[in-house]
């Protein structure tokens, strides 16, 4: 997280507001094709996990080469529409200052690049998860940081051509760590020699699988970076700086619930396979609610000190960002509660009807965004109506778990959403009377105090 916020600090001081909106805004259009592999990605983490929990090694075998002929077939299908819709949208509807249109192009050209090989990288990421091996996976996230901050350093060292030549290295630090991946990989896991073979029914039943899914993974984009570019064609690229660094900042504290639940989705998966209802259930609740604690432990301190925290962390603050920031931290808080939902939804391989209405409401992000905007609304109310949304999507989600695992909603409510709640109600009381009446001589103090007094008061509630 440290080496993420330093490496966002550097790079918009490198590259400027109006060259880090492009790059944001870029990597987004890119993006917005990344639902087909976002599909296929969560369907193959679900069967290899089941697979490994059934202890049917032809299978996973199987599995593993099956997933990886058909992520290679993504590529193909998103490299032939990034280089005809997308470089369409990039040259005539995207708004940016025209005598950048040499670099919009060629960071454009890699970050497609750097994408198709995040495509072809995502069957070994699953089976490392699956396996549960997360060491290797720190490892790697870990040395996946550290080239990227030494891209920064190499920036500093540069007069011209800055924002290419971030795209350029960017490219190579995915393609050493595709590399890494692979090497070990097949040096730990059999399944992971890949065979080419055709079982029509098999990859009937992958791809199946992956098409409901896709329907969420398109909602999920249209929510992320849809928003961004509805936002560009209304604001321009300042305001899409600003989104950057508030979602830079967002992803680097979430990403401790992140890694939580990666350790949490390969046993609610295994367990659910071997029968084991009661576990997988407890195993949902446990890792909503400690998502929750531990995300609102990193998350209360940056609500209460977003400004002073985003003007010692950045040299230049974009307009917006406080309240971005502030906004996206409540909505990724909302979030975290429905991951392991989401897990068991997926174990069950019933997701039809839970893709279609999730991902509807979740969609609905990008409409309504745009009519907000056009009808006169602020920036800031795109993330308003994200957690309006978020919100009504968890409840959606618990119903469809009672439905389709026969989930136990009136324990969840009382187990994990009770208990979140009154913390929440103690900690917002708590900080209003501290914020009242104690006061600090300096801006550093109270930021001090705050994260320390907070925390621990917080940590006693929980």
């Amino acid at each position: 997280m440290g080496v993420s916020l330093y490496t966002s600090r550097i790079i918009l001081q490198q590259l400027g507001i109006s060259d880090f909106g492009i790059y944001t805004l870029v990597g987004g259009i890119v993006a917005m094709f990344s639902f087909f592999n976002s599909a296929m990605s969560s369907a193959t983490q679900r069967y290899l996990s089941y697979y490994i929990g059934k202890e049917d090694e032809c299978k996973l075998k199987k599995t593993f080469s099956a997933t990886l002929t058909i992520h290679f077939g993504i590529a193909l299908l998103f490299f032939i529409l990034a280089e005809t819709l997308g470089l369409w949208y990039v040259n005539y509807k995207m708004v940016f200052p025209a005598d950048k249109t040499y670099e919009v192009n060629v960071v454009y050209q890699f970050s497609i690049l750097t994408f198709l090989l995040n495509i072809i990288q995502v069957p070994y990421n699953a089976l490392i998860i699956a396996r549960e091996r997360m060491k290797i996976y720190a490892y790697m996230s870990v040395l996946e940081a550290l080239l990227k901050l030494s891209t920064v350093f190499y920036l500093m060292w540069l007069s011209t051509n800055k924002l290419i030549s971030y795209a350029i290295l960017l490219f190579v630090v995915s393609f050493i760590i595709r590399i890494f991946y692979q090497i070990y990989c097949r040096r730990e896991f059999q399944e992971s020699k890949y065979i080419f073979f055709y079982d029509k029914c098999f990859f009937i039943e992958l791809v199946s699988y992956s098409g409901w899914n896709l329907f969420g993974n398109i909602a999920a984009v249209a929510k992320g970076q849809g928003v961004n570019i509805v936002l560009n064609l209304f604001y321009g690229t300042v305001v899409n700086a600003a989104y950057g660094i508030s979602n830079q900042l967002v992803s680097a504290v979430n990403m401790f619930v992140v890694n939580l639940q990666m350790a949490f989705n390969p046993r609610i998966i295994i367990n659910y396979s071997q029968g084991n209802i009661k576990q997988t259930e407890y195993l949902i609740f446990q890792g909503s609610k400690i998502s929750f604690v531990l995300l609102l432990l990193l998350v209360m301190p940056i609500l209460l000190n977003t400004e002073y925290i985003l003007k010692l962390w950045l040299t230049e603050v974009p307009p917006n960002t406080r309240l971005f920031v502030q906004l996206a931290l409540i909505g990724v808080l909302v979030e975290s509660l429905s991951g392991t939902l989401m897990t068991g939804a997926q174990a069950t391989g019933k997701i039809k009807w839970y893709q279609i209405i999730i991902g509807t409401l979740i969609f609905l992000n990008l409409p309504i965004s745009y009519m907000a905007l056009r009808i006169g609304f602020e920036a800031y109310s795109v993330f308003v109506i994200s957690v309006i949304v978020s919100i009504i999507s968890l409840i959606f989600r618990l119903f469809f778990l009672k439905k389709i695992m026969h989930f136990n909603l009136k324990k969840y409510f009382t187990d994990v959403l009770l208990k979140v709640f009154i913390t929440l109600i103690l900690l917002l009381l708590y900080s209003f009377l501290y914020k009242k009446y104690y006061t600090h001589q300096t801006k550093f103090l109270s930021f001090l105090n705050d994260s320390l007094i907070v925390t621990l008061y917080l940590s006693v509630v929980i």
